[in-house]
């Protein structure tokens, strides 16, 4: 199996940040901003950038999870038994310019699950998605607004992000698999 790392620690680092500075920037500061991370990593990385927005903005940005497995179109396919993770968005979303964070978009999926599932939290004013890689290969009509870095990849290839709260290291590595499989 051949591995190779595309992103370490700092490079993760620089992309949160350079996504934050474009999220800013985008939305005229961060006075309507939330900051919604998609389980599991991207729960950890929205709070990262929700964090450097608030340094940037002098300002606390709202951070919540949203949990899209029972709204994924083939759930019943990939698990028998879903596991259902927590959904926590302890503040109102409408009319507020929700950011979805992921840590890896691919076919498009996962993206589509969450913003069909934030109207039951409220409708916001617009719902912006940031990734810290894009892999392409997409199945769905789906585009992040940011994007920490853009990995072209091959079917046969797989993006692991390892972030510290999670796996005790930060880094992306770009794997070869011996059969197709989704990671989003």
């Amino acid at each position: 199996m051949r591995k190779s790392q595309v992103l370490n620690k700092e490079d993760i680092r620089r992309a949160l940040t350079r996504i934050a500075h474009e999220i800013v920037e985008h939305n005229h500061g961060a006075g309507d901003l939330v900051v919604i991370g998609i389980q599991t990593r991207g729960a950890y990385l929205a709070e990262r950038i929700a964090q450097i927005i608030g340094e940037i903005e002098n300002a606390v940005v709202p951070v919540g999870i949203i949990d899209i497995t029972l709204y994924r179109d083939d759930f019943r396919k990939r698990l028998k038994q879903p596991l259902v993770k927590a959904t926590k968005i302890p503040f109102p979303i409408d009319e507020k310019d929700v950011i979805l964070v992921d840590d890896v978009l691919y076919p498009g999926r996962t993206a589509r699950a969450a913003r069909d599932e934030l109207p039951h939290f409220g409708r916001p004013r617009t719902i912006q998605y940031a990734v810290l890689v894009d892999r392409g290969h997409r199945e769905l009509p789906v585009r992040a607004d940011y994007v920490g870095k853009n990995v072209p990849t091959a079917r046969l290839e797989e993006v692991f992000v390892r972030i510290q709260e999670v796996d005790g290291l930060d880094e992306v590595t770009v794997e070869e698999v011996e059969s197709l499989g989704t990671e989003e």
